[in-house]
C-alpha cells in the first residue's frame, strides 16, 4: 500500500471535488470552488491543500491558507471566512499526520500560527501541541421530522406571532435569479452591516460567491418586497444535507411586519420541501446577546465550534479579539462613518482579515 502526503491545487484536480462530496464533514467551503471566490476576492491569501494520498486516491485533507498582514500578522488558517471547515480526516491518526506536514509547511513559509476550525471533526484533534478555544456558538434546526413537530418549538410571542404577523402582511417573496439581484442584495447588507456598526465584506466577494455557486444551485438568495421594495434577504448556502442561512439582511423600517421571520421560516420550509436534513443558523459570537436570543428563539440546538491553535497558547483569541480595544474602535468608526467611507473601510479591513 502506497501511501504519502501532497499538496494539491482543487482547481486543477479532478479528486478534489468527488472527495468532498463523499467526506462526512464535506461542506460547501471545501470544493473548489470556494478557492476560486478566495482567489478571486481576495490578494493578501493563498491555499495549500494538504492531501493523504493512499494507492492514488485522496483518503484525508487539511486545506490551508497563508494569510499574511502587516496589521494582523501572518497565519496559516482552515478555511477563511468559513462558517463550518472542519478538517477532512476519519480520525486521529489523520489528523496527525496531516498536522506535521502543517508544521512543516508553516516552517517553509516562515509563518508561526496555525488556526484549524472544526465542527464535526473535533474528536479527531488529540493533539497536545494544540490549543482549544470553545467561543463561537453555532445553532441549527434537524428537519428529519414534521413542519408542524418543528413549529411547535418556536417561541409563540416571539417566532410564531411574528411568522403570522408577517403572513398576513403581503410579503412577497422570491428567489433571486437575476443578474441585478446580488447588486441589490448587497445595498441592504450594506446597510444592515453599518447598524450593527460591523465592517462589510467587499462586494466581489458576495458576487464570486454567487456567480460560482448560484449556477450549481448551491447558493440562492431569498427576496422578501413589500409594495415592490426589496425590505430583506438570506443568502443560503446548499449542499448535501444541509442548508445555511449565511447573510441575513433588512430594512429596519420594516420590522413591525417581521420579513426576517417570514424569510425564515420560508426558507426552512422550502429546505424540508427538498430532502434537507438540517438548517444552520450560521456562527454566533456569545458576546451578541440579541443574535443568540433570536436563534435559540427558533428552539435550534447550540453547539461549540472548537477552534484549534497553534501555538496553543493562542488559545484565547478569538475571546481577546472579540473584547478588544481595536474592535471596539472599528466599530464607533462603523457606526460614525458615511457610506462612501463605510465602504471602503471594509474594503480595506478584509485584506486583512481570514
Amino acid at each position: 500500500m502506497s501511501e504519502s502526503i501532497s499538496v494539491i491545487d482543487p482547481l486543477q484536480d479532478k479528486r478534489w471535488d468527488p472527495f468532498v462530496e463523499q467526506h462526512a464533514f464535506g461542506w460547501l467551503c471545501h470544493l473548489s470552488g470556494w478557492k476560486r471566490v478566495l482567489d478571486a476576492s481576495f490578494k493578501h491569501m493563498r491555499g495549500h491543500y494538504l492531501v493523504l494520498i493512499q494507492d492514488g486516491m485522496i483518503q484525508a485533507a487539511l486545506p490551508l491558507y497563508e494569510v499574511r498582514s502587516r496589521l494582523t500578522g501572518n497565519r496559516l488558517v482552515s478555511i477563511p471566512f468559513a462558517t463550518l471547515s472542519d478538517p477532512l480526516v476519519s480520525g486521529s491518526d489523520d489528523m496527525t499526520r496531516l498536522f506535521n506536514a502543517a508544521l512543516e509547511l508553516s516552517k517553509r513559509l516562515k509563518i508561526d500560527i496555525l488556526e484549524i476550525r472544526t465542527l464535526s471533526s473535533s474528536a479527531s484533534v488529540q493533539d497536545n501541541r494544540l490549543g482549544m478555544a470553545n467561543f463561537y456558538k453555532h445553532h441549527y434546526i434537524m428537519l428529519d421530522g414534521p413542519l408542524e413537530g418543528i413549529s411547535k418549538k418556536f417561541h409563540r410571542s416571539c417566532v410564531r406571532q411574528r411568522i403570522t404577523r408577517a403572513l398576513n402582511s403581503n410579503i412577497e417573496l422570491t428567489e433571486g435569479d437575476a443578474e441585478s439581484d446580488p447588486r441589490e442584495f448587497y445595498k441592504l447588507y450594506l446597510v444592515s452591516r453599518k447598524r450593527l456598526c460591523l465592517p462589510p465584506q467587499p462586494y466581489r466577494f458576495i458576487y464570486a460567491l454567487w456567480e460560482t455557486f448560484h449556477p450549481e444551485k448551491k447558493v440562492s438568495l431569498l427576496m422578501a418586497r413589500k409594495d415592490g421594495a426589496l425590505i430583506g434577504s438570506l443568502m443560503l448556502f446548499k449542499f448535501k444535507d444541509r442548508v445555511s442561512a449565511e447573510f441575513a439582511v433588512y430594512d429596519e423600517s420594516y420590522l413591525n411586519i417581521s420579513p426576517l421571520h417570514r424569510m425564515f421560516w420560508e426558507a426552512m420550509q422550502t429546505a424540508h420541501r427538498e430532502g434537507y436534513k438540517i438548517f444552520d443558523f450560521g456562527r454566533t459570537s456569545p458576546n451578541n446577546l440579541t443574535l443568540m436570543d433570536f436563534k435559540n428563539r427558533w428552539g435550534a440546538a447550540v453547539v461549540d465550534l472548537p477552534n484549534y491553535y497553534y501555538p496553543r497558547e493562542l488559545c484565547n483569541r478569538d475571546a481577546n479579539q472579540d473584547n478588544s480595544l481595536s474592535r471596539k474602535v472599528i466599530r464607533e468608526v462603523c457606526k460614525a462613518a458615511p457610506m462612501p467611507l463605510y465602504t471602503g473601510l471594509g474594503n480595506f479591513l478584509y485584506k486583512h482579515m481570514s
